[in-house]
């Protein structure tokens, strides 16, 4: 478990993200699992969240004070999150677990993999949110 929070050396890296969920008991499972396919471990478990670590950098997922859905990637803030995979197979293989999922959903199908422009899977998942897995060279 990771917990030098002030560790210099990885001064500019991404530290954390916190996402909030309109249902947190069908968004841990989508995230448990994704996350898991990537190599994160779960962290924490509290009443209204949950952790994932990989490394230094950590995923929060807690249950949203308005569980109405209202994420818009097209709209000013955040668009999506992309994650390095260690292979093409990979990517494949999590591309297979989001076609099994319904709280998932396959992006840009007509062009993946190279949607674009390299390997990579798109998707989105339960709260709308788009996550990118890109394969290396």
């Amino acid at each position: 478990m990771t917990t030098d929070h002030t560790d210099t050396g990885r001064a500019g890296q991404l530290h954390h993200v916190e996402l909030n969920a309109s249902d947190l008991t069908t968004a841990t499972e989508f995230w448990d699992w994704f996350l898991g396919a990537l190599g994160f471990e779960r962290k924490d478990e509290w009443d209204d969240g949950r952790s994932w670590e990989n490394g230094p950098t950590y995923v929060v997922l807690v249950q949203a004070e308005n569980a109405e859905p209202s994420f818009d990637r097209g709209a000013a803030g955040l668009n999506h999150l992309a994650f390095h995979a260690a292979s093409r197979e990979q990517v494949d293989e999590i591309t297979a677990g989001v076609r099994e999922r319904a709280t998932a959903t396959l992006l840009y199908e007509d062009q993946h993999p190279f949607a674009g422009g390299y390997y990579a899977l798109y998707c989105e998942g339960p709260d709308g949110l788009k996550l990118e897995v890109v394969a290396p060279e």
